[in-house]
Parts: C-alpha cells; structure tokens; sequence
C-alpha cells in the first residue's frame, strides 16, 4: 500500500514492484528527481512489504537520495567557509545516521554551554574560564576518551559523543570549540600530527598571538609551546608553524573524516569506505564522479 500526497509519485512507486530492469532503471530516475520528499513514502512501503527484490530497491533509493542530499549540504558548506563547525560535523554524522537533526545536537551543546555560563564573569582571565570548561566537560558531564574502543566509528560521529560521552581527540576536540565559541571564548583547533590540540588565542594581542595550548583528550590539560616542541621532537617529525596556529573548521573536517575512513578501513567496510572518502573530496574541494551504489 503506497500512501502519498503526491499522485505522481505514488504511481512512479507502485511501477518499482515491475521486475523487468529497464523499467526500474526508468522509473527510479523519475523518483530520485523527487529528493527528499519521496523518502517517506519510500520507507513506508518498505516497512510493510514482504518482497525482498522490491526492499532492495527501496533501500537502493533511499540511500541514494540521503547520500545526496548529506553531499549537496557538505558542499554548501564548504562553498560558504565553514564558519559553522557544528554544522559541518551535524553534515558528516548525517550520512550514518540520516534520522538526527541539528536543533538536537545543538540544543545538548546549548545545555552545557549555560551552565558554564553562569560560572564565568568578565574578571576571569582565560586560565580560569578554561578550568570552568574543563570542570563542566569531564567532571559534570564526563566526557572522557573511549579507550577501550579507540577505532570505533562512533568515536567520530557528534550525535554519538554526545550522547555515550566518549570520542577520539578530533570529537571531543570539536566539542569542546563548539563549546568555547557559543561563549564567545577563542579557542580553536590545531592541526597537530596524531593528535589534536587546542589553540586559546590572545584577546588583547594580535590574531596570531596564542596563550597556550589545550589538550581536549586529556582532560583539557593546559600545555605551553615547548611541549608541543617535545611531542614533535618524540615522533622525529620536523616542526611547521602550522603545528602550532589555528587551522580552519575545513581542516578539522579533513581530520574527522579521515578518522572515520581510518575506522572502516579497519573493519574492512568497503562501501563506507568509498562513502566517507566522498565526502572527503568534497571538503578538499576535488570533484567527485557521479554517484553509484551499483
């Protein structure tokens, strides 16, 4: 039974339960033309047909249109800088789970921001306002590494560290900025290598003038330059003044996704792979080809 509003697409779905290909092939370029709309009208049926050829189909379009749309969203989000990086890790968790809104997300990270901002008052100098962050993040809603689990994909989707409260350093890094700047504090990501720290940048001296640096891993433990110069001196990895300035929201996307490829690679999921490594080249600004789950 297709329920829909719309007559033309109800009678495009009713024609998927044909077997012959050639009229799949016809009928499923009509639907996917639909976008987003067609996909409740989609799941219905799927929930309640018994023919296994027709919920391969269904799930085929469905995926396809979600996959897109996550695409469409991520490049216009790139296209406009990225300013928003909850945003942008909102767009990447969506490919995996379709069903999560932004309002949610935000509204958990609105929460935390306001009991930390009943703490702070404009005399704290930005030591203090850190160990408040600190005290609301691990202590009150104890976030903490998941280091049982290190390569779990979920350690890397928002909606997921929000609510088991365990990540890898680059979520629970983007947590913490999310944090920081709807409080209008100015912490930012750096683009350290296997790891990811952050930047609490000079309010009253110039852009690039940085008090210290966070570990959002470590409990949001307070680190100076010179051990940031002691980490790169242990991996035998030559210093680079971008190891210790401020990347971009886009290169922290480049980080999350690359951390979720990395876990699939390790549980041998393919077409996740090739899923998330779309959305890498789009973040990188490189041209995808044309989508395909076939």
């Amino acid at each position: 039974m297709v329920t829909s509003d719309n007559p033309e697409l109800k009678a495009l779905i009713t024609l998927l339960e044909d077997p012959d290909e050639e009229v799949f092939s016809h009928v499923s370029r009509h639907i996917l033309e639909q976008g987003p709309t067609a996909v409740p009208a989609l799941e219905k049926l799927w929930e309640v047909t018994t023919d296994e050829q027709l919920q391969e189909r269904l799930e085929w379009l469905i995926q396809y249109i979600q996959t897109r749309l996550v695409e469409k969203n991520l490049e216009t989000w790139v296209a406009g800088g990225g300013d928003n990086l909850l945003e942008g890790a909102f767009h990447v968790a969506r490919l995996q789970y379709p069903e999560i809104t932004y309002a949610e997300l935000y509204r958990v990270l609105n929460d935390i921001r306001q009991d930390i901002w009943l703490e702070l008052n404009p005399h704290l100098t930005a030591l203090e306002k850190v160990r408040i962050i600190n005290h609301f993040l691990y202590d009150i809603y104890k976030f903490s590494p998941n280091t049982l689990n290190f390569y779990a994909p979920q350690n890397s989707f928002i909606n997921q560290v929000l609510e088991s409260r365990k990540g890898n350093p680059i979520s629970l890094g983007i947590i913490y900025i999310c944090v920081a700047q709807m409080l209008e504090i100015p912490i930012y990501g750096v683009n350290l290598p296997r790891n990811f720290v952050l930047a609490y940048r000079d309010e009253f001296a110039s852009p690039d003038a940085i008090l210290f640096y966070i570990n959002p891993y470590n409990r949001g433990i307070v680190l100076g330059r010179r051990e940031i110069d002691l980490f790169l001196q242990q991996l035998s990895i030559e210093p680079q003044p971008s190891f210790y300035e401020p990347c971009t929201n886009i290169d922290i996307l480049q980080r999350l996704l690359l951390s979720i490829i990395q876990s699939f690679e390790k549980l041998g999921y393919a077409e996740k792979i090739k899923a998330f490594q779309r959305l890498f080249h789009i973040v990188r600004g490189e041209s995808n080809p044309d989508l395909s789950f076939k």
